[in-house]
């Protein structure tokens, strides 16, 4: 691939298409996806929620089978490439210290962290510790108080930071009525950010990049958003319907199916808006119906496990082995746009000629 985008540069790891695919649990973006973008130059994440569901031993020893999970796929996408690795952990997850830990001991390269801000994130890394610390913000302010926060308790600036605007899909950091306010736009968020970062980048006399998230869909978008100042951009909708994506047939077949009034807002069990593609399992929460199910561990610190009418981590993994009556699909806002399966490296292909073909202005 004749690449024409700069390079995405996060300390010494240079990804050479500066697109990281976006984490997406439960077991949407595990090794299986995560290897080929990676293979294909950009960074591949793996998402670390509920990772551990699928082990046998998930409702007897919650916090051993994730761990045990999360350490073979990352053994595993590094086996199969040479490219750059990343692992989302949620801010709210019980055991986010335990998942920080194994992912710097496997040498993971970057750590995206969001759902919350990673206040104290770098105290898990020592002096030897290669892994990169990128948190996810959604605001300009939420940028300025974490970077003076690691600066100052942890002499530690970000290595960059994700600004995540309101059209991503699953959990999203905005209260409801933010989410269709064009004040809170991508557009307006990623400047804001890229001001708010500077005077520490400048103080620590190095590169913070800013990416760009939520609702990144075309090369188009891509150079709209590079050209606005950001070093690179963070997809995750449009690399579900890729034949390495890690989920089921049927769940990206959900997304094929799915018209644009089918992506909707809902209220999750953790206490956060979400987005998704409506179907019977959430027409029936709407309705009030309950769908029972044991917590076997408090996995979401936010989650009401006592009162809530279904366990969101089971309806994801549920939907992600294609057990659709029982769960649902996270998407993006632009999910109802795929059209087809493709290889990641189509994909790939594809947004770089979508770049090129755009015009500037």
């Amino acid at each position: 691939m004749v690449n024409t985008l700069r390079p995405l540069r996060i300390g010494d790891l240079t990804a050479r298409v500066p697109i990281v695919q976006g984490g997406m649990g439960v077991g949407i973006s595990l090794s299986g996806l995560a290897s080929a973008v990676a293979n294909e130059g950009g960074i591949g994440v793996i998402a670390s929620a509920g990772i551990g569901m699928t082990e046998p031993d998930f409702y007897t020893d919650y916090a051993e089978a994730n761990l045990r999970a999360l350490r073979r796929e990352i053994r595993k996408a590094r086996a199969a490439t040479h490219g750059i690795l990343g692992l989302n952990i949620m801010v709210a997850v019980s055991n986010y210290a335990d998942i920080a830990r194994t992912a710097i001991e496997e040498k993971i390269d970057v750590i995206f962290s969001g759902a919350g801000l990673p206040l104290n994130l770098p105290q898990y890394r020592d002096q030897d510790t290669r892994t990169k610390l990128v948190p996810i913000v959604s605001s300009g302010r939420a940028a300025a108080l974490l970077c003076k926060r690691w600066t100052t308790r942890f002499g530690y600036p970000p290595d960059a930071l994700v600004v995540e605007g309101p059209r991503a899909g699953g959990h999203l950091g905005f209260a409801l009525e933010q989410i269709t306010d064009p004040a809170f736009a991508l557009e307006r968020l990623v400047p804001e950010v890229i001001e708010a970062v500077r005077p520490f980048a400048d103080a620590a006399g190095k590169a913070i990049p800013i990416i760009a998230a939520g609702g990144v869909y075309t090369g188009a978008d891509i150079r709209r958003f590079l050209d606005m100042g950001a070093g690179g951009v963070q997809m995750a909708t449009r690399f579900v319907t890729t034949h390495e994506c890690d989920a089921s047939e049927a769940f990206k077949q959900t997304y094929l199916d799915a018209k644009e009034e089918d992506i909707v807002i809902i209220k999750s069990p953790v206490g956060m808006p979400g987005r998704a593609i409506r179907n019977q399992f959430i027409e029936a929460i709407n309705r009030g119906e309950k769908q029972p199910y044991q917590c076997p561990y408090h996995c979401i610190i936010t989650c009401d496990f006592e009162n809530t009418p279904y366990c969101i981590a089971l309806a994801l993994i549920n939907a992600q082995r294609g057990i659709l009556t029982q769960g649902f699909s996270f998407a993006g806002a632009n999910a109802y746009r795929t059209t087809a399966i493709v290889s990641v490296k189509e994909l790939m292909h594809t947004l770089v000629r979508e770049y090129d073909e755009a015009t500037v202005g």
